[in-house]
């Protein structure tokens, strides 16, 4: 499958939410207040006010997206200056198909370019596909955080390769 990544256009929102709403869906029953849980995931295009969103697109339609947010702005669970991967989706119809890669790639190449020493993420073990890709390229799991709506998270980071 041919794709491209670009920068997220408000036009987007409506995919952006639905995409987040059917990549989640997966996970329902296992997070206590689903209802609440998925009402949050559906306005994922509401991280653009403080994200880079980035979609990966396939003839005209999107596939999957991710957040980007940079150094120095706040953010839960990271340190002002490290920048984090907020929300990773892509659309089942989509998987097996590298946007997953592809996504998280363009994020650790925006920190690369922001400077960064590293990235972070959260992620869960229930997360079966999206956990082990992280380990793959390279982020490590760094502390367990507060269990998010019943389900365990940990903090992930990625040291980049900066010369100094």
């Amino acid at each position: 499958m041919d794709f491209i990544l670009r920068n997220f256009d408000p036009a987007d929102a409506p995919q952006v939410n639905s995409i987040a709403v059917n990549a989640f869906s997966q996970f329902k029953g296992k997070y206590s207040d689903w209802d609440t849980f998925l009402q949050g995931v559906g306005k994922m295009s509401e991280l653009a006010r403080t994200a880079e969103l980035i979609v990966a697109e396939t003839n005209g339609k999107i596939g999957g997206a991710v957040g980007y947010v940079g150094p120095n702005i706040e953010k839960a669970y990271f340190p002002f200056k490290v920048p984090c991967i907020r929300m990773l989706v892509v659309d089942p119809e989509a998987r097996g198909n590298g946007l997953g890669r592809a996504l998280t790639q363009a994020c650790i190449d925006r920190a690369i370019r922001d400077g960064a020493e590293q990235i972070g993420l959260h992620t869960s073990p229930i997360m079966e596909v999206a956990l082990p890709l992280y380990l793959r390229m390279g982020f490590t799991k760094h502390h367990d955080i507060k269990p998010i709506r019943g389900v365990p998270y940990a903090i992930y980071y990625k040291r980049l390769n900066q010369l100094a």
